[in-house]
């Protein structure tokens, strides 16, 4: 790995901003991050698969829905304690996405992007018409049991999560296997050349992504205490969620937490002028000019800005 000091001493910085927080904002701003915490966790999952390897996925609720059904059926209709319930979600989200999406990597560009469109599609129209005596059909679950309650419980609960996920990723993203992904998104033919298993690691990123939005999207209800497939498998959250990964930075750890806190409070301070979907008009428009401005995103920005001033006289 190649790991510095400073590195760590700027995540170390940053969890301990992060935990410190609830001692100065308001319980509303909590709970406006603690949505902006579950938007990083899902970014990151998106960006594990898609923004290192280049497949790029418009289906991502697909595997969130997959966890977070699974640990909602499984607590609400068999009385299964969640801290049984979500690991098993989590399983369930990594054996049933390699399942489906598995061949789909076979296929390239807007091909894969369509078949997870499609997936996400189907599992939306599945839930509601199959078994909904089991997962609620149109209406979904309500009174699901929670995790925590408080806006400064669910935050810890949701900073915890969302950080050791990060943390986790960016460690792995340091070694030989994140430079032979990211290598993928820039030219999986000469990985393939260099003798490396493709399939292998793209199905080790997949899986890594399916274990996250599993995880993420059985914390997320259990944090809620409902679950609606309107809500889950709207295209909104799914362009919410790349958007938050590419305007943040793709191919970077901190840039989808950035993305994802970014759109989350934009939002939320767009909702008195814009209460219905005006909102993300808006904000797609500014994706749309940063993207344009820098590619890499936001933590590119903010790197440039950082590293001009450092050399400023």
């Amino acid at each position: 790995m190649n790991l510095r000091w400073h590195h760590f001493a700027l995540w170390a910085l940053f969890i301990v901003g992060m935990f410190a927080l609830p001692q100065f904002v308001s319980n509303g701003t909590l709970r406006t991050m603690i949505f902006a915490n579950f938007l990083a966790i899902f970014a990151i999952s998106w960006d594990t698969l898609s923004g290192r390897t280049g497949y790029i996925s418009f289906g991502h609720p697909f595997l969130i829905g997959i966890g977070a059904y699974t640990t909602a059926i499984l607590t609400h209709r068999f009385d299964f304690p969640v801290e049984i319930s979500i690991p098993i979600a989590v399983i369930a989200t990594m054996v049933g996405g390699l399942i489906v999406l598995l061949p789909a990597l076979r296929i390239k560009g807007s091909y894969f992007a369509l078949v997870t469109l499609a997936m996400m599609e189907l599992v939306y129209q599945l839930v509601q018409v199959v078994r909904p005596d089991l997962t609620g059909g149109t209406r979904g679950m309500s009174g699901l049991p929670t995790l925590t309650r408080g806006a400064a419980n669910g935050y810890y609960m949701s900073v915890s999560l969302m950080l050791a996920i990060a943390l986790s990723m960016w460690l792995i993203m340091k070694t030989r296997l994140g430079t032979a992904l990211s290598a993928i998104g820039m030219n999986e033919e000469a990985v393939s050349g260099s003798g490396l298993s493709v399939t292998k690691l793209k199905m080790t990123a997949f899986l890594m992504s399916a274990f996250i939005a599993g995880l993420g999207g059985a914390v997320y209800i259990h944090y809620l205490g409902s679950i609606a497939p309107r809500a889950l498998f709207d295209i909104n959250f799914v362009f919410t969620i790349i958007v938050a990964a590419l305007i943040g930075g793709a191919g970077t750890t901190i840039g989808p937490i950035a993305g994802a806190f970014f759109l989350t409070f934009l939002l939320e301070y767009l909702r008195p002028w814009l209460p219905g979907a005006e909102r993300y008009m808006v904000y797609s428009g500014l994706a749309l000019l940063i993207y344009m401005y820098q590619p890499k995103g936001m933590w590119a920005l903010m790197t440039q800005a950082t590293f001009k001033s450092k050399i400023r006289p």
